[in-house]
C-alpha cells in the first residue's frame, strides 16, 4: 500500500509518500509561501535526487496539485499515475473532546472538524483545505485524519480542567487539550521497543523540544498530563511563544500598551519566547552561538530560562506520577542539542538519573541512550517520526474499512 501523508499549514504543505511494505519513504518535500511571493517546492526522492522548483502557488489546492504533478513526473517522480496512491493521511491539529483516535474522513467527520476551528483558528482551516484539495484532485480517494490532540484525551479531568467557572467549560469547552500528541505517542512506543520494556508498566516523560515544545507525562502507555493547554502557547518557553504566563501580566500589558486582544495574541505567539527574551532569534543555534562565543548576557539568560522551565516540568511530572522510569528527548532541539540535554539532565540526579556526558556530547539526530548503565532512570534520544505514525494509522483504518465493506 502506498500512502501520501499531508501536513497542511497556513502557508505551507509538507508531504511524504510511503511504501508501507518496509515502511519506505519514496519521496518527501514541502511547498512554502503559499499565496505569497517567492513560492517554491522542495522535493527529494529516496535515491537522493533533490530539486527546488519555484513558481506561483496561489492556494492549498494549487500546492497539492503541484505536489501530485511532481510525484508523477518523468524527471522527478516515483509514481506512474495517481491511482498508485491508495490513501491520504492528514495531520489534523485539533479534534477537541470528540476524537481520541484517528478517523476515516467522511462528510460527517468533516463537519465535526469544522466545529473546532475556534479552538485552532490558525491550523484547522488549513487542514480542512488539504482535505478539500484531495477531494477535488483525487475524488473518492480514502482519507484519514490523525489528530495532534487525540493522544492526550486520556488525561484525567483534574489534570485538564482549569481553575475557571465550570460554566465556561460547559459553554466553550475551555480545558487543556495538549498538542504534539502524535510525536509523544511515537517516541514513547519506540522507547519501549528499544529498551525492551512493557509500555503498560512504565512511567515515562517525553520532551518534544523544538521551535514549538511540550513535555508529556505518560503512565502505562497513556498521556496523563502535558504542558500545552487550550492552545499551544502554554507550557515551555518556545521559539516565539511565551509559555506559562501570569494572566495578569497580559492584561497589564494590554492596558499599558493600549493593545487589543488580537495584538496581544500576536505578542505572546510571535514576538515572545526565545526571540523576545534574547532579541536575537528564535533559532536555538544562533542563541547558543551568541551565548557561548560572544558571551551575550541576554542569550545566556534565555538559555537558562529555557532549560529551567523544562527541568521544572520534568520534576513536576515525576511527582505527579510518583516516579519516572524513562526520560525521552525528541524534536529539533531534543534530538540535536546535546548541550541542552546536558544542562537539563545534570539537574535531575535527585531522580536517580546518572547522565553519560561522553556518550551524549556532540551526538545529533540518532537513537541513543544518554544515561549510564547504573542509572535508576534511563534517558534516551529518539528522533520523532510523526509522518510514519500518520501513515500507519491510515493503513490500519483503510484496511479495517475495506474489511467492513
Amino acid at each position: 500500500m502506498k500512502i501520501l501523508v499531508l501536513n497542511c499549514g497556513s502557508s505551507s504543505v509538507k508531504y511524504q509518500l510511503f511504501q508501507m511494505a518496509g515502511k519506505k519513504v519514496l519521496a518527501k518535500g514541502n511547498v512554502e509561501k503559499i499565496g505569497l511571493k517567492g513560492s517554491f517546492l522542495k522535493h527529494a526522492l529516496s535515491n537522493g535526487t533533490k530539486v527546488k522548483l519555484t513558481g506561483e502557488v496561489l492556494d492549498h489546492q494549487s500546492a497539492i496539485e503541484y505536489i501530485l504533478g511532481v510525484l508523477t513526473s518523468q524527471k522527478y517522480g516515483c509514481l506512474t499515475n495517481l491511482d498508485e496512491i491508495d490513501a491520504v493521511g492528514h495531520r489534523l491539529v485539533h479534534g477537541g473532546e470528540k476524537f481520541a483516535n484517528s478517523v476515516w474522513i467522511n462528510e460527517e467527520i468533516y463537519r465535526q472538524i469544522e466545529l473546532f476551528v475556534d479552538l485552532a483558528p490558525l491550523h484547522n482551516p488549513a487542514n480542512l483545505k488539504g482535505i478539500d484539495a484531495v477531494n477535488l484532485l483525487m475524488p473518492g480517494k480514502p482519507q484519514v485524519g490523525v489528530f495532534d490532540t487525540a493522544f492526550h484525551q486520556s488525561m484525567p479531568d483534574y489534570a485538564y480542567m482549569y481553575g475557571i467557572p465550570h460554566s465556561l467549560y460547559d459553554k466553550y469547552s475551555i480545558r487543556r487539550y495538549g498538542f504534539h500528541g502524535t510525536s509523544h505517542r511515537y517516541v514513547s512506543k519506540r522507547a519501549c521497543e528499544i529498551l525492551n520494556l512493557d509500555c503498560e508498566k512504565v512511567k515515562m516523560i517525553t520532551c518534544h523540544l523544538g521551535n514549538g515544545a511540550s513535555v508529556t507525562a505518560i503512565n502505562q502507555g497513556k498521556s496523563v498530563d502535558t504542558s500545552m493547554g487550550l492552545t499551544p502557547t502554554e507550557g515551555l518557553i518556545m521559539g516565539t511563544r511565551c509559555g506559562d504566563l501570569d494572566p495578569g501580566v497580559l492584561t497589564f500589558i494590554m492596558d499599558k500598551e493600549e493593545i487589543n486582544h488580537q495584538t496581544a495574541n500576536v505578542l505572546i505567539n510571535k514576538h515572545s519566547g526565545m526571540l523576545g527574551i534574547t532579541g536575537i532569534s528564535s533559532d536555538m543555534r544562533e542563541i547558543e552561538h551568541e551565548a557561548w562565543e560572544k558571551k551575550n548576557p541576554r542569550a545566556i539568560l534565555g538559555l537558562k530560562m529555557y532549560h529551567y522551565r523544562v527541568i521544572k516540568y520534568i520534576g513536576a511530572y515525576a511527582a505527579a506520577m510518583n516516579g519516572v522510569d524513562v526520560l525521552v528527548f525528541t524534536g529539533g532541539i531534543g534530538e540535536n542539542g546535546s548541550e541542552s540535554r546536558e544542562e537539563i539532565c545534570k539537574n535531575l540526579s535527585f531522580l536517580g538519573l546518572n547522565f553519560d556526558t561522553d556518550k551524549n556530547r556532540g551526538q545529533r539526530g540518532k537513537e541513543l541512550v544518554i544515561s549510564t548503565k547504573d542509572s535508576r532512570i534511563t534517558a534516551i534520544v529518539i528522533p520523532t517520526n510523526e509522518e510514519l505514525v500518520i501513515a500507519e494509522d491510515t493503513e490500519k483504518i483503510v484496511k479495517e474499512h475495506q474489511i467492513k465493506n
